[in-house]
């Protein structure tokens, strides 16, 4: 059966050690003068697109009376302006570095080609993820995918990753089974709204607690456990 898989990237195939939270508050702080705007605020599951406007909105950049085309103008121009930061940190970031069994999984996965397409689904915007991804060597293996410049709403965006991929297979969404990975309950929320299989790695901030909490189809320390490419595989 054709198949789709969506990987998320921050928590899930990497961590930044906090080096990308930095960065954005790095650029927040060079363009608005605080560097407070991200206090108690947390990213994880996220969209950059939403997590860029909460910071407009505490250094009143933007206001809910704003035309959205006006507020959508300003949102880009800080995306512009954090890339450039986000790409120079990580740069320098001894944290940067990929989750344990990643690579392997990429691997099993595409051994199974060309009946699996394997990709992103992040709420980073796709240069950010690309960024992100980049010394890793992984973009290639991962060409297509939803990401944060899809949509603000992590569904919509898991949505048009998996209509990237069905395209890329030549077949509609819904003769695929679809697969997403992730490591927040926004990941496991956003693949039961698309009638995927919801496989949560305990690899990010969130607790395994948190995460059974959210009812994922499988759930596993890293992808290194016992059974986490079989639960990937099942149908």
């Amino acid at each position: 059966m054709p198949t789709i898989v969506l990987f998320d990237i921050d928590g899930t195939l990497i961590t930044t050690g906090g080096a990308s939270r930095q960065a954005l508050t790095d650029a927040f702080a060079r363009r608005y003068g605080r560097d407070d705007l991200f206090d108690g605020f947390a990213f994880g599951g996220r969209t950059d697109r939403g997590i860029i406007r909460h910071g407009l909105v505490r250094a009143g950049a933007i206001e809910p009376a704003m035309p959205p085309d006006a507020i959508d103008a300003i949102i880009d121009g800080m995306i512009e302006h954090y890339l450039p930061v986000l790409a120079d940190t990580l740069d320098h970031a001894e944290t940067h570095r990929l989750h344990p069994g990643v690579l392997d999984v990429i691997a099993a996965l595409e051994a199974r080609a060309p009946s699996f397409a394997l990709g992103l689904g992040t709420g980073n915007v796709e240069r950010g993820a690309r960024i992100k991804l980049r010394p890793f060597d992984i973009n290639p293996r991962l060409p297509f995918g939803g990401f944060g410049c899809d949509a603000e709403d992590r569904a919509a965006l898991i949505a048009a990753g998996f209509a990237r991929g069905a395209a890329r297979l030549g077949v509609s969404v819904d003769r695929c089974h679809r697969v997403v990975i992730g490591d927040t309950p926004r990941d496991v929320e956003a693949a039961h709204a698309n009638g995927a299989r919801a496989i949560a790695v305990a690899t990010g901030g969130v607790s395994r607690a948190e995460l059974d909490a959210a009812a994922p189809d499988a759930l596993f320390d890293d992808l290194t456990d016992r059974g986490a490419l079989e639960a990937i595989l099942a149908r």
